[in-house]
């Protein structure tokens, strides 16, 4: 029975690769990880899952309007064989865009737990102010 799934994996992979889908092609795409941006008064905050990303392999870069995470998972050595990968590895890259201007130099960036968290602070014009109406 093992000797049949691994029949059908081999040939599967065949398939793929003859489709232009090769290993080669796939390991030069980046993938996006998943991502949430929330907003608070004061600071956007990205919380981007990257698990079993290291904290060398990680790059964040920032401009007046922009985001960028990138860098690479390498595969872990394994036991056996891998019958099923549901966690990408390889290069990643996640961009957004920040609607307002922020204070790049205030920016912060902390990993744990597979979960890179940046905090990106708005500057002060960005800030929504109240205003007293008169009269």
């Amino acid at each position: 029975m093992t000797t049949d799934f691994e029949d059908i994996f081999e040939r599967m992979n065949r398939f793929l690769e003859s489709a232009g889908l090769s290993r080669s092609l796939s390991e030069t795409m980046a993938w996006a990880p998943l991502a949430d941006m929330t907003e608070t008064d004061d600071a956007y905050v990205i919380e981007c899952e990257l698990p079993g990303a290291k904290r060398e392999d990680i790059d964040v870069e920032i401009t007046e309007h922009e985001l960028a995470i990138t860098g690479e998972i390498t595969e872990r050595e394994r036991e056996g064989v891998l019958r099923r990968r549901g966690r990408p590895v390889g290069r990643f890259e996640y961009r957004a865009l920040l609607p307002t201007d922020v204070r790049a130099d205030d920016v912060q960036a902390a990993l744990s737990d597979g979960v890179l968290k940046v905090t990106i602070p708005k500057a002060k014009a960005a800030k929504p102010r109240h205003i007293e109406i008169q009269g």
